[in-house]
């Protein structure tokens, strides 16, 4: 099974009904249903979701979608030794460099994101929602 870390805005995209990214979005959950893929998020994603999805909807939508999001994603943590890492590392991004060293610490293999660009030089494969989906679809 393929292991990806999620990135924040692809939740978002789901959280936040976000057009037109939802679709191919919402589809990456059917992959982790399907058992194709195994989801990961970061501890410090989680507060970004609820904290920018509490903004736009309400605190208790955020915290059932949340409740919900941590019964099908891993949450990989945030320590001191990742934080380390982000800090002394080129990646210009702080939250992408926090991503990239967590998803190296669990083993993961690549993250899924809208912001493929940011990932670029950081020795982390990464895919939109879209290509994941495209590169992975099983005929029917």
């Amino acid at each position: 099974m393929i292991k990806a870390l999620i990135d924040t805005n692809v939740v978002l995209d789901i959280a936040l009904n976000r057009e037109p990214f939802f679709e191919y979005s919402s589809k990456i959950f059917d992959k982790i249903d399907d058992q194709i893929l195994e989801g990961f998020i970061t501890a410090s994603s989680i507060t970004d979701i609820y904290y920018i999805a509490s903004k736009q909807k309400d605190r208790l939508q955020a915290r059932k979608f949340l409740i919900n999001l941590i019964q099908i994603l891993e949450v990989v943590g945030v320590d001191k030794d990742i934080v380390i890492q982000a800090l002394e590392s080129e990646i210009t991004d702080f939250e992408d460099a926090i991503q990239v060293f967590s998803a190296k610490s669990n083993s993961i293999d690549l993250v899924i994101t809208r912001n493929v660009a940011d990932f670029a030089s950081t020795g982390m494969k990464a895919l939109t929602p879209q290509e994941f989906i495209q590169n992975f679809e099983i005929p029917r």
